[in-house]
């Protein structure tokens, strides 16, 4: 072996390491593993439920109580799950139950979960759950998670976000074969990149289903899978309107700077700017970094106008106090903004640019009507984005 191939491996050990330290701060004593879903009865009228629908690229789990696997399936399967919120849950939370199934009143408990048959089954579904809103409130709110990520783990984070947010649109998780340990990082891009077809059609179905508008978070990882997925929409023969989509939230990109310029200029600037959430302090983005032979990831992207200039709304979230990694901030979005559904939920901008702005001034003055715009996002001035982009 050669010095400068010495000099790489021993790089990207380094990088491993200061990856997997990053995750593992940052992550729970014990992580959910098989068997960690199990179905409470226990009544408790207080805690919020949730009803989940999910479609998945993961195999599913012969182990009772575990419902997918980190293994990739051959093809896209799809299920519900109805997960409860305790009363007393902490924004940006999750409160793991210390023995499944756990109490309702103190923790997030699985209250039903099922197979669904076919894209067929997930599309009367979806139509089932949108009929229950109003005309103008039928929408599909769909989660990507990221890197390291188990499917226990997905749906509950997807819970949080929901219950915190207040979203009133029908949740969707699209949950990708993660390994769901610090050592996949390979495995998981390439689960990634396997499941850009499942993705689109997973895509396409929501639209078909009657959705109104598609809003839309992504996280880490899952960002990648979301841009290169709608790069393959763009250039299919059958193209998806861009009407569809509502608002695209992209939390902690873990995307080469280069590439995600390069996507850009294929699809497009967007007509609806992408609302990026970075962080300077991200400890597992600046580790992808060094296994990505040096380059900047976009969720700790060092010049954020830029990112604006190419077509996003950026909020800079480096001065809110995170986990260990400083990766899952997005999952703090409620103590930035308890109204956080008015930025997922509702995509224009400027519609009041009159109110009032908590930095002084009006909202117009900082942003214009549907300008493009770096906010940074201080402990002080927790409600910020929200009054900004809050159009209702």
């Amino acid at each position: 072996m050669n010095t400068v191939t010495a000099s790489r491996s021993s790089l990207i050990r380094r990088s491993f390491v200061v990856l997997a330290t990053a995750l593992l701060l940052a992550g729970c004593a014990t992580r959910p593993g098989p068997g960690s879903l199990k179905i409470s009865q226990q009544a408790e009228g207080a805690a919020r439920d949730h009803k989940i629908i999910i479609a998945t690229t993961r195999q599913r789990a012969t182990v009772s109580g575990t419902y997918f696997t980190n293994e990739r399936a051959d093809e896209l399967d799809f299920a519900t799950a109805t997960v409860s919120v305790p009363p007393a849950h902490k924004p940006g939370r999750i409160e793991w139950p210390s023995v499944p199934p756990g109490d309702p009143a103190t923790d997030f408990t699985l209250r039903s979960a099922g197979y669904l048959k076919d894209r067929t089954a997930f599309r009367a579904e979806m139509r089932k759950e949108l009929a229950k809103r109003k005309p103008g409130n039928r929408r599909a709110f769909l989660f990507v998670h990221g890197y390291n990520t188990r499917f226990a783990e997905a749906l509950y984070r997807f819970t949080q976000v929901v219950d915190d947010a207040q979203v009133p649109s029908v949740p969707v998780l699209f949950t990708w074969a993660s390994g769901g340990a610090v050592t996949d990082y390979v495995y998981d891009i390439n689960s990634a990149q396997i499941a850009r077809d499942a993705l689109e059609q997973t895509l396409r179905d929501l639209a078909a289903s009657g959705a109104e508008r598609i809003d839309i978070l992504a996280h880490s990882m899952g960002t990648y899978l979301l841009l290169e997925t709608l790069r393959q929409i763009s250039i299919s023969p059958h193209g998806l309107s861009r009407d569809r989509f509502g608002t695209i939230a992209l939390a902690a990109p873990d995307i080469d700077i280069d590439l995600f310029k390069q996507q850009l200029q294929r699809t497009g600037r967007p007509e609806k700017p992408f609302l990026i959430l970075v962080s300077r302090d991200d400890r597992a983005l600046r580790a992808s970094s060094l296994i990505s032979g040096g380059k900047q990831r976009v969720g700790r992207y060092e010049n954020p106008e830029e990112l604006a200039e190419l077509g996003a709304i950026v909020i800079d979230l480096t001065d809110l106090e995170g986990d260990s990694a400083n990766h899952s901030k997005f999952a703090e979005i409620a103590l930035i903004a308890p109204n956080l559904s008015a930025a997922l939920v509702h995509s224009r901008l400027g519609d009041n640019v009159e109110q009032p702005s908590p930095t002084g001034g009006k909202v117009g003055d900082l942003i214009g009507r549907g300008a493009n715009v770096v906010l940074t996002v201080p402990k002080a001035i927790l409600s910020a984005p929200i009054q900004i982009f809050g159009a209702r």
